[in-house]
């Protein structure tokens, strides 16, 4: 059984393959829920910076300048929101550009809102950069309002059968098979596949 994660590793392979000895960058940053307040929109647009850039053979004059201008600063502090947008902006409209956000619904809802207004601001002065979402769907109305639109969208659900398959290989792989009898393993399958059929 794929899971959200599994379908954007795969999305994201897929995409590096295709890009190898082309002028397209790949970046994708991953949502963790337990690092919520870690991951602000700069820290987020900058690390899908971070990756575009190190793909490049030159650098644009204007991010290396940027750079310079923030090692003066004291304590070195990282750029503002606006100024990294304008880089990605550069970046993704000197070459093709794949921007990956996966599990983008465990972003704090506030931040969530900045960085979907970032992407659109990037996607109205490069239309060449491509962005590729997952997340639960009760995101979607959120992303299809902010990004203006832009948006096509493929839902992926598990069917009850590969849920079930899924759990029965996890169960067999159990290391003390004698802890459970039939009527235990019975109830967990039916169990769990109503939840998630339920989601």
């Amino acid at each position: 059984m794929l899971t959200d994660h599994d379908v954007s590793s795969l999305v994201i392979d897929s995409l590096c393959d295709r890009a190898r000895g082309q002028n397209v960058a790949v970046a994708c940053f991953y949502f963790d829920f337990a690092a919520q307040k870690e991951q602000s929109p700069e820290s987020v647009l900058g690390a899908l910076l971070k990756q575009v850039v190190s793909g490049m053979e030159v650098v644009p004059k204007e991010i290396a300048q940027a750079y310079e201008d923030q090692k003066k600063v004291i304590d070195g502090r990282r750029p503002h929101l606006a100024d990294i947008v304008k880089m990605l902006q550069i970046t993704s409209s000197e070459k093709r550009t794949f921007i990956c956000i996966d599990a983008l619904d465990e972003c704090v809802p506030a931040n969530r809102v900045k960085l979907l207004g970032s992407l659109n601001q990037i996607l109205r002065k490069a239309p060449g950069t491509r962005i590729f979402i997952a997340g639960r769907p009760q995101i979607r109305p959120e992303i299809g309002r902010r990004l203006a639109g832009k948006t096509t969208t493929l839902s992926i659900s598990p069917r009850r059968d590969d849920i079930t398959r899924y759990l029965r290989s996890r169960l067999d792989e159990d290391t003390n098979p004698d802890a459970m009898n039939g009527i235990l393993e019975a109830d967990i399958l039916n169990k769990i596949t109503q939840e998630i059929s339920a989601m």
